[in-house]
């Protein structure tokens, strides 16, 4: 692989144009694409999801109990809830004739088909104890421009409720716009910048690395757009996108162009040191990139599409700021020759080599943290592990939902409204359908009826509607609580249980609230199953790579410490509330189901690219010759500053999209914030040297019939000291890669 790449970056090096032509051709293809698709597609995609028991019951329901014909399809409508600020009740004279007058006011709201009267004795929607009542507002179909605007006018009505009254309005009449970008992405992009100037001393070069990895986001999201135009996609999958791609696109560029300099710094000539640092450096990121895209793809064994969509998005975001890596920087490396290098590092001396280099502080610093690694190991694991067991802690209070009810907001008015119809009038909102089928479901509904009304965490259950054949009979159950307590999954499985208990009779319960419990079950299955085959694949790959077995061991573990943390921390802010003051997306709830196998793919991802990054340096040391400790503290004081900045930009960058409003998109990426600083700075910067140094040659060790059949990836670039010899006296001049 080395050769190969080395050629690459010797071809894109010397024929410039032509590389930076066939982006743009790709870019205008996609672009093509995108306003192709955007004008051609009319069809929108629902998004699916594996079969559940729920879900099955949920088809028989349709096929048992179809709509009427002509049932109105596209008309939305919202809940005004009132409820009397002093506890007075609500049916009082003086109190009835001001929701009478706020029921007045929302009357005339453009769009309204129907309002209904709480007070209707026929349906009345008045709570027990006589102090909230709820009417629902109809509204014809809108387009989207009047739903904004019959919305802010309910709004209005509510906001203009008397002080004796609390308003809330419940439901919504459209999607909101979710943002994807903004100041907190910009300014964490900025950051980078100042990160990579500090790291190269040189603005070219900090900018040769920022234009890579943002043309790759260009490339990426145009693509990622260009697919979405022909088939739909959440948002949240273009933020994912552009978030890994800009944040590995930068690293990437970072790692190269680094090997790039230090090939500079020994007296290699421009071309030369291209093809070296693309042949070396650009192998560890095609493995590390290739990692993250097969870890990426490998979400679609959970069977949703749009958990799937955002691993393919992902994945292609990485596969272009990969390849461009190593196409596109060559280019730009060898345009910008030794201006690459601060300028002191330009001179050379009269054989054109190098000035020998002061040791940085950097250095320094860097040499005494590995020393204290290497000569107290111990210590140094035990601190390490300790801080990341701290930080995983709030794991263990941790609520996942697959949706949460009444909004993503639980400051908004929708929130505040649903919860107070929770509280006063129970789970009507989210009623639990149960399906009644068998030779005696239709012969006498009263023995179900009794049995659903016994069951914990019911408060009513209505007489039941046998359907046109006569051989099934729905039953509505409304429960105590909320969709998201504990209660309601504990009636989900004792109506189950019970599911055969009457003769001839058998049960099953859907409904949107079942179909979200089961599913949220089947995300976790899925999750374990996905840490199960990430755990594998770690390990294989990592044996491939580094020829040993107690190093992948070492690295998976270190990993799992890090998911663990990016766990505890996202729990911590997004449940508890922690960083309200700092975080504007919305907290206080579950963490969406879907969230922890997000955070287990990318990190798992990311951590390869720390560990390949790392401990390749210390490989190819140890491989020269040197004593395991040793090749520890040189490959530690060459890899470490980079590793740094690199998680460093890594963290700036993520920390900028956790500023998102976008719930989903906020925990995602401030899951990747503490999984990133745990893993590098804790994991790979503390433990993982610390653990080669008391393993010794022990960490080395491969059985010698897995030796043989291992393919050799030649991380170390062997290959390229063989074919690759300097030639100092003509920049142009490289011999040939074989």
């Amino acid at each position: 692989m080395p050769k190969r790449l080395a050629w690459i970056g010797l071809f894109s090096a010397r024929h410039r144009i032509l590389v930076v032509v066939a982006w743009v051709a790709a870019l205008l293809v996609l672009t093509g694409i995108l306003a192709f698709g955007t004008s051609s597609s009319t069809e929108s995609a629902a998004p699916s999801a594996p079969e559940t028991r729920a879900g099955q019951a949920m088809t028989m329901v349709a096929d048992k109990f179809p709509a009427p014909d002509g049932a109105a399809k596209d008309r939305g409508s919202l809940q005004l809830v009132l409820q009397t600020t002093n506890g007075e009740a609500i049916t009082a004279p003086t109190m009835r004739d001001q929701v009478d007058a706020v029921l007045s006011s929302a009357a005339g709201v453009d769009g309204l088909q129907s309002l209904s009267d709480p007070f209707d004795p026929s349906s009345p929607y008045v709570s027990a104890d006589g102090t909230t009542v709820v009417s629902t507002l109809t509204f014809d179909p809108m387009d989207e421009d009047r739903q904004v605007a019959a919305y802010d006018a309910v709004l209005a009505v509510a906001d203009g409720a008397p002080s004796s009254l609390t308003a809330e309005v419940g439901g919504q009449l459209f999607e909101p716009e979710a943002s994807v970008g903004g100041v907190g992405e910009i300014a964490g992009i900025l950051v980078a910048f100042v990160v990579l100037f500090l790291t190269f001393g040189s603005l070219l070069a900090a900018g040769a690395n920022m234009l890579v990895a943002l043309s790759g986001v260009a490339v990426g999201t145009i693509g990622v757009l260009a697919y979405g135009a022909l088939s739909p996609i959440e948002p949240t999958t273009i933020t994912l996108s552009a978030m890994l791609g800009l944040a590995v696109g930068i690293d990437y560029s970072l790692f190269i162009l680094t090997r790039f300099r230090t090939e500079l710094k020994s007296g290699h000539s421009v071309e030369l040191a291209v093809s070296r640092a693309v042949g070396t450096a650009g192998t560890a990121v095609v493995f590390a990139g290739l990692t993250v895209i097969i870890a990426l793809a490998g979400l679609s064994v959970v069977g949703i599409s749009f958990i799937t969509d955002m691993g393919m998005a992902g994945a292609f975001g990485v596969l272009v700021a990969m390849l461009m890596s190593v196409t596109l920087l060559p280019t730009l490396l060898r345009t910008l020759g030794m201006r690459a290098l601060p300028r002191k590092q330009r001179v050379r001396d009269g054989e054109n080599n190098p000035a020998e280099p002061t040791p940085s502080k950097s250095t320094r610093i860097f040499g005494a943290w590995v020393a204290f690694l290497v000569t107290r190991p111990v210590v140094s694991i035990v601190a390490g592990v300790v801080v990341l067991l701290l930080i995983t802690l709030p794991v263990l209070s941790m609520k996942t939902a697959q949706n949460v009810p009444g909004g993503m907001d639980p400051a908004s008015t929708q929130r505040h409204a649903y919860d107070l119809i929770v509280d006063e009038f129970g789970g009507v909102q989210s009623p639990l359908m149960v399906v009644a089928d068998g030779d005696n479901a239709a012969t006498d509904l009263t023995p179900v009826q009794l049995q659903l009304a016994g069951l914990d965490g019911v408060q009513s259950v209505d007489p039941g509607t046998v359907s046109a054949d006569g051989e099934t009979v729905l039953y509505t159950v409304v429960p105590v609580g909320s969709p998201i307590d504990e209660s309601l999954k504990d009636l989900v499985d004792h109506i189950r249980d019970r599911a055969d208990s009457i003769t001839g009779v058998h049960l099953e319960v859907t409904g949107e609230t079942a179909i979200g419990v089961d599913g949220d079950a089947q995300l976790h299955q899925a999750l374990l199953k996905y840490v199960a085959v990430i755990v594998v694949l770690s390990f294989i790959l990592l044996t491939i790579m580094f020829r040993s077995l107690l190093v992948p061991l070492i690295a998976t573990l270190g990993y799992l410490l890090s998911v663990g943390a990016a766990f505890g921390g996202s729990v911590a802010v997004f449940q508890w509330g922690w960083l309200d003051a700092l975080i504007p997306a919305p907290q206080g709830d579950p963490m969406l189901s879907v969230l922890p196998i997000i955070l287990v793919g990318v990190l798992f991802g990311l951590a390869m690219d720390y560990q390949v990054f790392l401990v390749s340096r210390i490989q190819e040391m140890h491989s020269r010759g040197m004593s395991p400790k040793d090749a520890v503290v040189s490959g530690f004081k060459t890899s470490a500053p980079v590793l740094v900045s690199a998680a460093a930009i890594m963290v700036f960058v993520f920390a900028g999209f956790a500023s998102s409003t976008m719930a989903v998109a906020a925990s995602i990426a401030f899951g990747l914030v503490v999984g990133v600083f745990a893993d590098a700075f804790i994991v790979r910067l503390i433990l993982m040297p610390a653990m080669l140094a008391l393993l010794g040659e022990s960490a080395w060790w491969l059985p010698k019939w897995l030796d043989k059949i291992i393919p050799d990836l030649d991380v170390e670039g062997r290959a390229l000291d063989e074919n690759l010899q300097p030639n100092p006296e003509h920049d142009d001049h490289m011999s040939t890669v074989s």
